[in-house]
């Protein structure tokens, strides 16, 4: 591989892991005690290190290990995770993305970027520096508390204990017991030693010959388990040995299962690996569970914790650590890293491919030849069958984009001095790429001003009678072939007099204008608009909420605002699922057609135009099965001249929760249609969301749904911009 790609790879897989680490970080709040949440944190700062190291990122790595440091106490509970450390971790989090995002830009960091990472290394080093017993008093009870071993006659938490029953042939052997305790002591001090004698014979029963005597020893030593086990190598297999480590060998374990490779193993080879079994005592635990019922073999972990060779937690650990390489590799064989310049430029050429297959189909129409028609029949079929499988390639989950407002909620809320809880629904929800990504500054706005301004300070909520903590919500589901997402809060909903007072002092609307509360709430999107008294690094400066609207309609969306007095208030984003290609409707009016989402479409009705009496650039309504249906013309709407005709057809859509009839003259069928973005020309064209190619070359627009809709609303020639009928 070549440097500067590895490079890439690293700065992409550690920005990754930032995240985790990040997201980690705020879960812990919730559960102090989650230990799969601080082995994650952890994972990630010694991943990145170990990474940054073979680059020789110095600074990187030395600024990585303070903070993995004081991960690796936190795991080995010498200390509380509170959240002070939480927000010292969170710093050191950003400070690591820092890092990484001058060495992506192939910059040196700045004075400013050094004086952060000395002020956070020197706050970490005060953990580093508080001492275990100290750390220990602050522990709560339940942490603080060290069971007891089950070991007969010795119960020891600062050593090794050896459980050592000698076989009754030892000494015909030619074996002296105390040879092997002798040799023991050369390995380490005998702190303790208790001889058990419960298994001697009456005087008249015993067998002198025999050895009849049993151990427990309390052993301090450095060497491993493998060492000490070695010490008994000629009496192993008569004799019953038990070696259980000391606590802190279990930390040391733990930490040893964390970090081994990510390769398939089995629990044993977990185990022996890590040191805390030794290949004889996993033979000899193989070799009883083999022995057990041959129907009912008890797993071995439960083997090796009944006899009491492996302490629980350890086999837990290696469990989990087991369920994990097998979840990673399975993700890793399940995905590649693939540039988005190509998914985009593959998606470009299935765009190509659309509009000429279009070409072909419509010329064996025109020829009428049966197998050139059903060629091209099935060359559409595939076409769509490619474009579906190259569209999926850029849908990804929008959970991960939700999840990254978890700090911003955490960071805004400490800064406004709210208690504020996010929730998160819908997360599995799809959609484009693109759509994802010119989405989240949309969305960050909308968060903000939902803390700001929605959600009350707490001595207001319990005025109110509503819980101190707030609430802010982010959903996201699929409805009617497009994405709706969601942001909304508990808050106090919008101030409508205050909202209209504004709009009055501004000259957005006349004092006596007689407007419904739906529309004073639209006045939040013009441009300048602002309800706060005083400006702020959150708001007052009246940008936001117009860039917001302008934003979501360049992706051909919608916003739908919702609020009730003293409940909250919900802004509703209707996007649609991709921006590059779609399935379309195509209609006909005059002599000029257009392309209608095919999501939008419920039904079409033919009639006769005495049927339905709309005068020219008016909106007029028909009675649909017992419903209102508003109704406009298209020929209206885009200004299209020579389109009588004695029968025509209405397109019924849909956006949202609202309906309206769009009156047509022809109705020619489904087709997929490649949308290009309008030009300068047609920037301000009304009712249009993009072109498209036809299959003769024609340039045809696609028609935007939720804009006609709104314009449903009243006189929709002077508004729709005079857009010429041949685009």
């Amino acid at each position: 591989m070549n440097l500067d790609d590895a490079l890439k790879t690293f700065i992409n897989e550690s920005r990754e892991l930032l995240e985790q680490m990040e997201e980690a970080l705020l879960g812990i709040e919730q559960q102090p005690d989650d230990a799969e949440l601080i082995n994650g944190i952890f994972r990630a700062a010694h991943t990145i290190k170990g990474s940054a190291g073979l680059f020789g990122l110095e600074q990187i790595v030395a600024f990585t290990h303070v903070a993995e440091s004081v991960l690796d106490r936190v795991r080995d509970s010498l200390l509380v995770i509170d959240a002070e450390l939480v927000a010292i971790l969170l710093a050191s989090r950003d400070h690591i993305g820092s890092l990484i995002d001058h060495l992506a830009q192939g910059e040196t960091p700045d004075a400013a970027t050094h004086r952060q990472g000395s002020e956070l290394t020197e706050r970490l080093h005060r953990y580093l520096n508080q001492t275990p017993a100290a750390a220990r008093a602050a522990m709560p009870v339940e942490h603080a508390q060290i069971p007891e071993r089950e070991t007969g006659r010795v119960a020891d938490t600062d050593n090794w204990h050896i459980s050592l029953r000698f076989g009754r042939e030892v000494l015909r052997n030619g074996m002296d017991p105390l040879a092997f305790l002798r040799y023991l002591g050369t390995l380490g001090r005998i702190v303790r030693i208790v001889t058990l004698t419960d298994d001697i014979p009456a005087l008249s029963e015993l067998d002198a010959e025999g050895c009849w005597l049993g151990f427990e020893i309390v052993f301090s030593s450095e060497a491993d388990k493998a060492t000490i086990e070695s010490a008994f190598d000629f009496v192993r297999e008569d004799s019953h040995i038990r070696i259980l480590p000391p606590r802190s060998r279990i930390a040391e374990y733990l930490r040893l299962i964390d970090a081994l490779p990510n390769e398939d193993m089995r629990l044993g080879e977990i185990l022996v690996r890590c040191g805390t079994l030794t290949p004889a005592e996993l033979d000899s635990m193989l070799e009883m569970q083999r022995q057990g019922d041959a129907t009912e073999h008890a797993p071995i972990g439960e083997v090796l914790v009944e006899q009491k060779v492996v302490q629980e937690p350890v086999v837990e650990a290696a469990l989990v650590r087991q369920k994990q390489i097998k979840e990673n590799r399975n993700a890793q064989n399940a995905s590649i890293r693939v540039d988005s310049a190509r998914l985009d430029q593959l998606i470009n050429l299935v765009g190509e491919l659309i509009i000429v297959g279009s070409s072909a189909n419509l010329i064996a129409r025109q020829i009428a030849h049966p197998a050139l028609l059903e060629v091209t029949y099935n060359m559409t079929r595939m076409v769509e069958e490619v474009r579906d499988s190259a569209m999926s390639l850029r849908m990804v989950q929008i959970g991960a984009t939700f999840s990254r407002f978890q700090r911003v909620v955490h960071d805004v809320a400490q800064e406004l001095g709210k208690d504020i809880r996010l929730e998160i629904s819908g997360g599995e929800t799809e959609l484009d790429k693109t759509v994802v990504e010119k989405i989240t500054d949309p969305l960050t706005h909308l968060v903000r001003n939902a803390m700001d301004h929605g959600i009350e300070s707490r001595a207001q909520r319990a005025a109110n009678g509503k819980p101190e903590q707030g609430v802010l919500r982010l959903n996201a589901w699929h409805e009617s072939g497009s994405i709706v997402i969601e942001v909304a809060d508990d808050g106090g909903g919008l101030n409508t007099e205050k909202i209209r007072a504004k709009a009055i002092e501004r000259g957005l609307i006349a004092a006596d204008a007689g407007l419904s509360e739906h529309d004073i709430h639209q006045l939040i999107f013009a441009a300048g608009f602002s309800t706060a008294d005083a400006v702020s690094n959150l708001s007052g400066r009246g940008v936001g909420m117009d860039v917001v609207r302008s934003n979501i309609e360049s992706l051909r969306g919608s916003v739908e605002l919702l609020s009730q007095a003293g409940a909250g208030t919900a802004v509703r984003i209707h996007l649609p699922l991709t921006l590059a290609i779609i399935d379309g409707f195509l209609v006909g009016v005059g002599r000029e057609r257009y392309v209608i989402p095919l999501e939008t479409v419920e039904e079409c009705i033919q009639f006769s135009v005495t049927e339905l009496n709309l005068a020219s650039g008016e909106a007029g309504y028909m009675d649909l099965r017992g419903e209102v249906l508003p109704c406009v013309r298209l020929r209206d709407v885009f200004d299209v001249r020579h389109s009588s005709a004695t029968r025509e057809s209405i397109v019924v859509v849909r956006h949202g929760a609202r309906r309206v009839g769009l009156v047509v003259n022809a109705l020619y069928g489904e087709l997929q249609a490649v949308i290009k973005p309008l030009g300068r020309l047609f920037e301000a064209a009304q009712g249009v969301g993009g072109f498209t190619i036809l299959g003769d070359g024609e340039v045809t627009p696609v028609i935007d749904v939720a804009r006609l809709i709104e314009l449903s609303a009243g006189p929709l020639h002077s508004r729709a911009g005079g857009l010429p009928a041949a685009a």
